[in-house]
């Protein structure tokens, strides 16, 4: 009996030792699973900041330009128009010329190209803000090519690269030397629009496009949202075609967003004639794709809110709709305002149903209204991947640290909000 008695317990004891070595090892795993997400979570943005940093500072020559009224046909009464005539481009050749000494025409070829096609329209903004400067010497900072910049932050001294030669990196290493050749923060990365040119590239009109287009979205989405949650959950009659309806909500919020790309495509372009690439377009096309997502947090903001909220209110000689409105919807707003920040930030990253509705054409001005033609963020991302120029590369790292700023923004907002808001009951 005895025995018989110990070797149960042993086969216990047995069982215990390897349920909680089974225990043990489904912990390790989990902790394991955080590790390796926290590691590529590491590696992904330690990547898209080292080399999205170096996007933000930009290389310029500082030099001192006489702006010789003479040369450029100027005089200190000249119109906009004559100004923006006038030869900048080749004002700045020849300062260089005469400051490098260039032999033959290849050579003169070579300095050219070191200072960017923006510089002309540096000094024409300069002389349009103040004509006084004709005739002046004047400081300026000229831009750098973007083979200069990618040089200069990067391969300065490496014995080869594959863009300038060894007279250009001759000159560049004297520049430097005598401090002319500097970088400063790269104002022109938030303030211009797209340009073929790299150095000129900015996000200010991929941006603006974007609050445009967020902006219709949520003007369309947090209504019909709203007002669909509430009748759907206070109005609506239990039956099988609210239930239908309920179902394909549900489903719609894991349809891939392409299909809703293709949707706008098909009836907004298509059947309504809207304009291809513009905010108003983009804006009724996330507008569909982020209605599921409100309408199911704002049920579930509804359904939290007490049935004795409403049971008090019908006592005191309320009706149904006064229930809803002066009790049920204040305390359930801030759990649909969460959701529909979160609807909103899915939205601000999403770049296929857009690429469906013409949001991928090259926009170098910065919309002013819905109905321009505009980008959007993600979209500007997809764009400057696929362009050749190796400063392009640092650029789309540079926007996409724009863009993860603004989701940590929103996502943050939308915590924020619920905590401060919500009702304890």
């Amino acid at each position: 009996m005895t025995k018989s008695s110990m070797t149960t317990r042993e086969k216990v004891e047995k069982s215990m030792k390897r349920r909680r070595a089974a225990e043990q090892r489904f912990r390790m795993y989990g902790v394991a699973s955080v590790l390796f997400g926290l590691l590529c979570l590491v590696v992904l943005f330690g990547d898209i900041l080292s080399k999205g940093t170096s996007a933000f500072s930009q290389t310029v020559i500082e030099t001192s330009i006489t702006l010789d009224a003479d040369y450029l046909g100027l005089d200190k009464n000249a119109d906009d128009q004559q100004v923006r005539l006038a030869n900048f481009e080749g004002l700045i050749k020849q300062h260089f010329k005469d400051m490098v000494q260039p032999d033959g025409r290849k050579e003169r070829r070579q300095l050219y190209s070191l200072v960017s096609a923006g510089a002309s329209w540096q000094l024409q903004n300069m002389v349009l803000n103040d004509r006084s400067l004709l005739g002046q010497t004047i400081e300026v900072a000229l831009i750098a090519d973007d083979d200069v910049d990618q040089w200069f932050k990067h391969d300065r001294g490496h014995a080869h690269n594959a863009m300038l030669n060894e007279t250009q990196i001759g000159w560049l290493e004297q520049w430097a030397e005598q401090g002319i050749l500097k970088t400063r923060f790269n104002t022109l990365f938030f303030v211009n629009g797209d340009s073929r040119e790299p150095e000129l590239a900015g996000i200010r009109g991929a941006i603006t496009g974007t609050f445009l287009t967020l902006l219709v979205t949520f003007l369309l989405s947090f209504p019909i949202g709203v007002a669909a949650a509430i009748y759907l959950e206070e109005f609506a009659p239990k039956n099988k075609i609210t239930e239908f309806v309920e179902i394909n909500i549900n489903n719609l919020a894991a349809v891939p967003s392409i299909t809703f790309g293709l949707l706008g495509l098909a009836i907004f372009i298509n059947i309504f004639g809207v304009a291809r690439s513009t905010p108003l377009v983009g804006g009724l096309v996330l507008t569909l794709m982020t209605l599921p997502t409100i309408i199911i947090s704002g049920r579930a903001a509804i359904k939290a809110v007490p049935p004795s909220i409403r049971e008090a209110a019908l006592g005191l000689g309320a009706s149904r709709v006064q229930v809803v409105f002066h009790h049920v919807l204040p305390l359930a707003l801030p759990g649909m305002l969460t959701g529909t920040i979160i609807g909103m930030a899915q939205a601000l990253g999403e770049t296929a149903p857009l690429l469906m509705i013409g949001m991928v054409a090259f926009v170098v001005d910065v919309p002013a209204f819905i109905s321009d033609p505009s980008t959007v963020l993600p979209v500007q991302i997809f764009l400057w991947s696929d362009s050749p120029e190796r400063a392009f590369t640092e650029r789309t790292s540079g926007a996409i640290i724009v863009l993860l700023g603004f989701l940590v923004i929103m996502n943050t907002a939308a915590v924020m909000l619920r905590r401060r808001l919500e009702r304890r009951w």
